[in-house]
């Protein structure tokens, strides 16, 4: 694969899996109500997600209610919020210097070296943001896991892991394989041109002899 479509797939990667960390991000099913063992059915659903928490009946209406207040949140929910918004402000400017230094583009600088340096950086920011997708999803999960096994959790009030989670390990895993993609795209002609330079110099105990 050639450089510039190693960037172009990697650009591509990158750009889908923040736009599903935004959608995990926004979507309420972080957890959801489990029915598991010897729980009752009931005929409401629960969804909570970073946001809003949401109820949804068995004849298709679903009601929501945003989070009261921030400092009433878990200690999970918060880290989570903050980690999806540091993790969508990183993909954001990722997806600004990767189009710059992408060679496929006519944008900013036009030497090949520079841009792919700037590549590099953009590729950096959405490794980043992978990392921070998924720090928040996994310490989500982790608290939701606990809760289910947790002895002092009743039976009805339980949770499962909901499609967000899934959707945020998905997200992870394609901005980090966009952003190594574009961290591949190493100035090499420099490299190249610099161990040319060198084998190009003649030696001074050769000009003397």
């Amino acid at each position: 694969m050639g450089g510039g479509a190693r960037e172009l797939a990697g650009y591509l990667a990158a750009l889908g899996g923040w736009v599903a960390a935004l959608a995990a991000a926004a979507l309420p099913q972080w957890r959801q109500s489990s029915y598991a063992g010897d729980a009752i059915i009931t005929a409401v659903g629960l969804h909570e997600g970073l946001w809003m928490s949401c109820a949804a009946q068995s004849t298709g209406q679903v009601q929501c209610r945003l989070h009261d207040s921030l400092f009433s949140l878990a200690v999970h929910i918060q880290a989570s919020r903050a980690l999806m918004v540091i993790s969508l402000l990183l993909g954001f400017f990722g997806i600004i210097v990767s189009v710059v230094g992408m060679k496929c583009t006519k944008v900013g600088e036009e030497d090949p070296i520079t841009k792919s340096r700037i590549a590099v950086a953009g590729g950096v920011l959405f490794i980043l943001c992978g990392l921070c997708t998924l720090a928040a999803v996994s310490l989500y999960a982790t608290r939701v896991t606990y809760d289910f096994f947790s002895t002092n959790t009743p039976i009805n009030a339980r949770y499962e892991f909901g499609s967000a989670l899934f959707i945020g390990w998905g997200a992870a895993s394609l901005t980090l394989l966009g952003g190594s993609l574009l961290c591949c795209s190493c100035p090499a002609k420099e490299r190249q041109g610099q161990q040319y330079y060198r084998q190009s110099q003649p030696s001074t105990a050769r000009e003397y002899v």
